[in-house]
């Protein structure tokens, strides 16, 4: 009787588990579960069937198998976007993260002023990015922008900027990396201020110089920090989009395509072009790719990312 009575509060208990689910955690967490579904999961298998179909998002898309992977490969305009997004991630991401850890390294002390000098830094990072791309049209314009009037001041003819081919991808760079610099400041201020005080005393007894405490303790300590951001930046630079079309937004990728970047050929191809599944081929090799690089640089950060109490080789 014992065993039975047991036995029939196993199975109560097996029983109610669904119904506690219901009244419990699954009611909370069901806003969030519909929102993954309908707005991830379903849009991303959506776009990766569209990617082996003809979809004008007009008539209904017609199987064509990896006809638009091929396509994409002899797609001359294609290339000059994945050029033009290589040069803004191999050189902003670095110049990015070089220029914030200097003025982390400059603002680690609480000297005067300091607070408002990261204020400043990283007001950049609170403006939204539409009104930063305003802003800097105005300033990089070749006629009546600040900056040319201050190259005037100093005698120095005026540039074209964004309506030169040679420097709109700079321009668009110096924007992008001002942008960049306060939030990866404070991200290298929290990582500083994680480092033993005692570390930089124990080598300044040992007789290591600024440049030496820098090399082996500031920058292994804070490899943890730097590999983070490095990642971060890399995706960023890789499908960053709102500036871009901001700039050019009367006539995408101008001047002579030196800012027809990934993200805006995928922009044009899908809404303007008309051509879906194209688009959606190009966002899945942008996936891969950027898997690619990620799982690369999470093998290789044994080699380079120190983290305390870890020991290496």
């Amino acid at each position: 009787m014992q065993i039975a009575a047991v036995a029939h509060e196993a199975d109560v208990v097996r029983e109610s588990r669904p119904r506690r689910l219901l009244r419990g955690p699954l009611p909370f967490l069901l806003p969030w579960l519909v929102g993954f579904l309908g707005l991830t999961v379903v849009p991303l298998l959506l776009s990766l069937y569209w990617s082996f179909t003809n979809y004008d998002m007009l008539q209904s898309p017609q199987w064509v198998g990896t006809s638009n992977y091929v396509q994409l490969v002899h797609d001359p305009l294609f290339r000059t976007s994945v050029e033009n997004t290589a040069f803004m991630v191999v050189i902003g991401a670095p110049a990015g993260i070089i220029l914030g850890l200097g003025c982390a390294l400059l603002l680690r002390r609480p000297i005067r002023g300091s607070a408002l000098y990261r204020g400043a830094i990283f007001m950049p990072a609170v403006v939204p990015s539409v009104a930063v791309a305003v802003i800097f049209i105005w300033i990089f314009n070749p006629d009546y922008g600040l900056l040319n009037a201050g190259l005037g001041l100093v005698h120095i003819r005026p540039q074209g900027w964004l309506a030169d081919p040679s420097l709109a991808k700079p321009s668009l760079l110096i924007l992008l990396v001002w942008e960049a610099v306060g939030q990866i400041m404070v991200l290298m201020l929290a990582g500083l201020a994680e480092i033993p005080g005692e570390l930089y005393e124990a080598a300044s007894l040992d007789g290591a110089k600024g440049w030496q405490r820098l090399r082996y303790i500031t920058l292994p300590l804070l490899s943890p920090v730097l590999f983070y951001s490095f990642i971060v930046w890399i995706i960023f630079y890789l499908q960053f989009f709102t500036e871009a079309f901001v700039a050019t937004a009367s006539n995408l990728g101008a001047p002579v395509n030196s800012t027809l970047f990934y993200s805006i050929y995928l922009y044009q191809s899908a809404f303007s072009f008309l051509k879906m599944g194209y688009a959606s081929a190009m966002a899945w090799i942008l996936f891969v790719v950027t898997m690619i690089i990620t799982v690369i640089l999470f093998r290789l950060q044994r080699r380079f990312v120190f983290y305390r109490g870890e020991q290496h080789a």
